[in-house]
């Protein structure tokens, strides 16, 4: 009976191996005539979503984390620059009118290696400066510049609707790791660094001069939360409510949905109602844009943890 139970397992496993290896033959010999081989890349990625490392007896075979950065890779081309792009909220940029003093306190307060510089506004960046550039200056010694944008390289300049991946190809091809993403306008959208670019297929690569990760949704008392506007709504669909999410314009984030609700960017204090009974409160921000927000639960789910 033993001897059976192994044939048996035996059969099993020759048989699972056999369908494997026929499902791959007919992927690559009688594929549907409008099956890319994109397509059948992520569909054979698919098929082994849920082995593990331990449960997988091929020697060589792909582990999870493998498999994640394939499919990262197979849907790079799918974005382009905005998608990618350091919000313009968010540049840590220098002023062409900043002293010495200031470009190395900039340097060592944010942990950059390259900066964008601009003249009146972020609209018209000049160039950047790169890191490479001062040390050297500080290290020997040498007394200020007397005119340190001498020192400035010339960044990228890319519409938005540039391909990340031709971007990255740009950045190889001009040996330059900053971009600048412009906007109809001609006005600055955004920025990549080549670090950008590598973390959407590889994940997010966090250094030794990176802050510990953000919380951009906290929970406080009465059932409100305390919210980075940056925060995604499908975060906010899973934590908090799903009819949040629930919006007909292109937003993602609860600062977008608060520009919606708003028809304009709400000034600090503001209180926006949403269809689910939730109100947004504004608790900080300037003319152009929302930081911080509070949600208020409905009335209806403040009276059912009362009772």
């Amino acid at each position: 009976m033993a001897d059976n139970g192994r044939h048996a397992d035996s059969a099993s496993g020759e048989g699972d191996s056999t369908n494997t290896l026929w499902r791959a033959f007919k992927r690559l010999f009688y594929a549907e005539g409008d099956q890319s081989l994109r397509a059948q890349l992520e569909e054979a990625i698919n098929e082994h979503e849920g082995d593990t490392d331990e449960g997988s007896t091929a020697k060589g075979d792909l582990s999870p984390i493998e498999r994640q950065m394939l499919r990262n890779l197979l849907h790079f081309s799918e974005h382009d620059a905005d998608d990618v792009a350091i919000p313009r909220s968010e540049i840590v940029a220098i002023p062409a009118s900043a002293t010495w003093a200031e470009v190395v306190d900039a340097f060592a307060e944010h942990g950059h290696s390259r900066m964008p510089v601009y003249g009146e506004t972020l609209d018209a960046i000049r160039g950047m400066i790169h890191i490479k550039d001062v040390f050297p200056l500080l290290a020997r010694g040498d007394p200020a510049p007397e005119d340190w944008t001498t020192l400035m390289r010339q960044p990228l300049y890319v519409p938005q609707s540039r391909g990340a991946l031709d971007v990255l190809a740009d950045m190889r091809a001009q040996r330059t790791h900053l971009a600048v993403v412009i906007d109809e306008y001609t006005g600055t959208d955004g920025i990549i660094t080549i670090e950008d670019l590598v973390e959407e297929i590889v994940g997010s690569i966090e250094d030794e001069h990176d802050d510990a990760p953000e919380e951009l949704l906290v929970a406080i008392d009465a059932g409100m939360w305390d919210a980075d506007a940056r925060a995604e709504l499908d975060d906010v669909a899973e934590r908090i409510d799903p009819r949040l999410a629930e919006v007909e314009e292109s937003v993602d984030t609860l600062g977008g949905l608060a520009f919606v609700l708003a028809g304009q960017v709400p000034e600090v204090g503001a209180v926006l109602d949403h269809d689910s009974g939730w109100k947004i409160e504004v608790t900080d921000g300037d003319e152009r844009r929302v930081t911080r927000l509070r949600l208020h639960p409905p009335v209806e789910e403040l009276e059912s943890e009362a009772e």
